[in-house]
């Protein structure tokens, strides 16, 4: 296999190292690749060399291998329709499922966070319909139809929604994802 046609192995890679338990800077070490380009391959933007995979599949005690198979079973498509009325007792619908590197829901109808939120990673709030207030570092945010609010991770935020025809849309990167 040409190093250029390697596959897209990093849920694979994350996979494996969270089951031993270990962090980017352990696989770093133990591989002598860095922990920048170690994060791009799980975070699937950049893909390795075979020497390189060989070198990550040693430090995870395993083999290239068995690395590809994994990251052909890792792929997935799924769609969740609307009529999949999945809302929890907070009103959010889940628009991602399982444990992906993007975290996704819409609230529709009343909602209020109450309390203060500290995500670890950047969010996004898109108001659909209706309209919501954050209020953010301090500052209070009014956001109607079709604006969107961007956090980076660690903003002390919260926000509320009302109305019955609101629909608002919060993606953020999953907490499981070290940026």
């Amino acid at each position: 296999m040409d190093d250029k046609e390697t596959p897209r192995v990093g849920a694979a890679v994350r996979k494996r190292r969270r089951a031993l338990a270990l962090t980017l800077a352990a696989v770093a070490e133990r591989s002598g690749l860095s922990v920048p380009f170690l994060s791009q391959i799980e975070n699937e933007r950049a893909r390795p060399s075979m020497r390189s995979l060989e070198r990550v599949a040693d430090a995870l005690r395993t083999t290239a291998v068995e690395l590809l198979d994994a990251a052909d079973s890792a792929r997935t498509v799924d769609v969740v329709r609307a009529t999949d009325d999945d809302a929890g007792p907070t009103g959010a619908r889940a628009l991602v499922r399982g444990a992906q590197q993007m975290h996704a829901e819409e609230f529709t109808g009343e909602h209020d966070a109450g309390r203060e939120l500290v995500l670890r990673n950047d969010a996004m709030l898109y108001v659909a319909d209706g309209a919501a207030q954050v209020e953010a570092e301090g500052r209070v945010y009014r956001l109607e139809r079709g604006d969107t609010l961007y956090l980076s991770g660690g903003v002390r935020h919260r926000w509320r929604a009302g109305g019955p025809g609101t629909r608002v849309l919060v993606v953020s990167v999953a907490e499981h994802i070290e940026t």
